[in-house]
């Protein structure tokens, strides 16, 4: 649990590692590929220097940056608690210039998700919270409390704008059968921050995901009454492994009986 004091400190230093995104968003960027074929730019890496620097002063944990994240198995399964972040999640949604990237902090503590806060630059939005803690968002200046909303009909399903699979398109044409739907899409972790706000009811991804592309936002999630499973019904967890890769998962409102009529789905 956070301090009065660190929350404000932790907010203020994503607001400055989003601020550190701005100069660089729709300008010419020079975009390199990584090793695992995914884009950087030198905004992912201006945020990352930001947060690397800053989040010890708040609390003094490992930080497990997607841009340095080559830290052996043997040294992460030591830890109890650590930072987990994203310093810039959308990298190709930012390229392209569109508002729909974050910048994703979450508290990890013994491979669960305690607290998380979603950075949105552009719009200049915070989303924080947590299980049992609530979730505001922050927007000039004040904080108001969101919640998820019940399903409704069309059932409105947030998917991403440029990931997919073909076990994913299965799914949604399954589930067209049963349930009217509204499909819209948006980048980053933004599909989470929607569902939270009660702006979409159900965000399937069975497609490819890294650790820190979703731990902030489904605190968040969380925060508001939300619930995040793999599919086999169990909570998304972010214990230490070979590698960064999520399962697939189903993020949800809340609701019930939605939760088991997609789980006999997939």
């Amino acid at each position: 649990m956070l301090t009065q004091a660190q929350l404000a400190a932790l907010l203020q230093l994503v607001t400055e590692a989003g601020e550190a995104t701005l100069p660089y968003w729709r300008s010419e960027l020079d975009v390199q590929q990584k090793s695992d074929d995914s884009p950087v730019t030198a905004a992912d890496l201006a945020a990352h220097r930001i947060l690397a620097a800053g989040l010890s002063d708040i609390l003094d944990i490992p930080v497990l940056s997607e841009e340095a994240c080559d830290i052996p198995l043997a040294e992460r399964q030591k830890w109890q608690r650590w930072w987990l972040v994203d310093p810039l999640d959308g990298t190709k949604e930012f390229v392209a210039g569109s508002e729909e990237y974050t910048v994703n902090v979450a508290l990890i503590e013994r491979g669960q998700p305690v607290f998380g806060v979603v950075g949105v630059p552009a719009s200049r939005q915070i989303y924080y919270g947590g299980m049992w803690q609530g979730t505001h968002v922050l927007e000039n200046g004040t904080a108001r409390p969101v919640r998820v909303k019940a399903s409704r009909s069309p059932l409105l399903v947030a998917g991403s704008r440029r990931h997919g699979s073909e076990q994913q398109q299965a799914f949604m044409a399954g589930l067209q059968q049963q349930r009217q739907l509204e499909l819209l899409s948006a980048g980053s972790s933004l599909k989470f921050c929607w569902l939270a706000e009660g702006k979409v009811d159900f965000y399937p991804r069975l497609a490819p995901t890294s650790q820190w592309d979703t731990a902030a936002a489904q605190a968040v999630l969380e925060g508001a009454g939300g619930h995040v499973f793999d599919l086999q019904g169990r909570r998304l967890s972010y214990g230490a492994a070979e590698n960064y890769l999520n399962p697939f998962f189903l993020a949800f409102n809340g609701d019930e009986t939605l939760r088991q009529q997609v789980l006999q789905l997939v």
